[in-house]
């Protein structure tokens, strides 16, 4: 009886002890880089092929099992390595940061242990800043020669997508000229303004990641025409879009117009056929009504 208890108390404190631990990147994690996790068992036999990954879904407010995948755009080694189970995964982007954490389908780990701590690592990550000018704000895109006149004003915003908020930068090129900021802002432009303009926007706390977007700035004379410069080109490209449209609805109208009109008038005379019907007795056919009646009806 004592050799049982001392067996059941043995086993209790193994597993009391059995802790299933994570482990992941310890440094920061950039988009695209290769990411590793590892699940181990300390101080326990217990076997570390009953234990499988799962990730937290913030939409569906639950966590799900991670089952591996080579076939798909975001691919996800699993493998079991000695006494670890390790996940890999190739290439990361931004919404792949976690959480995880590793869950054991052995009825022998304690409530306690039954999974691990969750692990949670920030991938940082900056998109390519885009350029935008109060006239362009509702296009897509930026010139890449952007044309006004002597003594017009230029701003220009300069924007990224990041994991934190960027610190920007204008420089011009062959200067020392760095105006530190997003906006970009030269009153009554002449021709010593001209050249080409970068944004560089630098992450607060990885300083290998940054991105620039430039541009080219060309001032004309100030009596040049107004269709020369960049807005002008715009306001024409966008009024002669607006003048084709208008031409293609006339000329729809035109032909539906006529096509409702030729089918009304395609129409013959109503074929009543009660007209026809002979109205004396013994008649076949109907009798004009300027004949005299011959056969009363009856």
């Amino acid at each position: 009886m004592k050799g049982l208890l001392l067996v059941a108390f043995v086993a209790l404190v193994q597993v009391s002890w059995a802790t299933l631990l994570i482990k992941g990147p310890t440094g920061p994690v950039l988009e695209g880089d290769n990411v590793t996790i590892e699940c181990q068992y300390v101080d326990s036999d217990l076997n570390i092929s009953d234990v499988h990954f799962e990730s937290y879904y913030k939409g569906l407010r639950d966590w799900r099992h991670i089952w591996g995948l080579s076939w798909c755009c975001y691919c996800r080694h699993i493998e079991q390595v000695g006494d670890k189970l390790v996940l890999r995964l190739p290439d990361v982007v931004r919404f792949m940061g976690g959480p995880y954490h590793c869950v054991s389908s052995n009825q022998n780990v304690s409530s306690a242990d039954l999974s691990s701590p969750p692990l949670a690592f920030k991938v940082h990550y900056m998109d390519k800043p885009w350029l935008a000018k109060e006239s362009f704000r509702r296009f897509r895109g930026f010139p890449r020669e952007l044309i006004v006149r002597k003594g017009d004003d230029v701003k220009i915003n300069c924007s990224s997508y990041s994991s934190d908020e960027p610190e920007y930068s204008w420089q011009k090129e062959d200067s020392d000229w760095i105006l530190p900021s997003s906006q970009l802002l030269l009153k009554k432009v002449d021709e010593s303004d001209a050249g080409e303009y970068t944004c560089q926007a630098i992450h607060p706390t990885v300083d290998k990641l940054s991105k620039k977007s430039s541009f080219v700035l060309v001032v004309l004379p100030e009596d040049a025409p107004w269709y020369q410069s960049s807005d002008g080109r715009l306001v024409l490209v966008t009024s002669g879009g607006a003048v084709l449209l208008l031409v293609i609805l006339s000329v729809i109208s035109v032909v539906v117009c006529r096509r409702v009109k030729k089918a009304k008038t395609s129409k013959g005379p109503i074929d009543d056929g009660s007209l026809k019907k002979p109205i004396y007795k013994n008649s076949l056919t109907s009798i004009p009504s300027t004949c005299g009646d011959k056969e009363p009806l009856v």
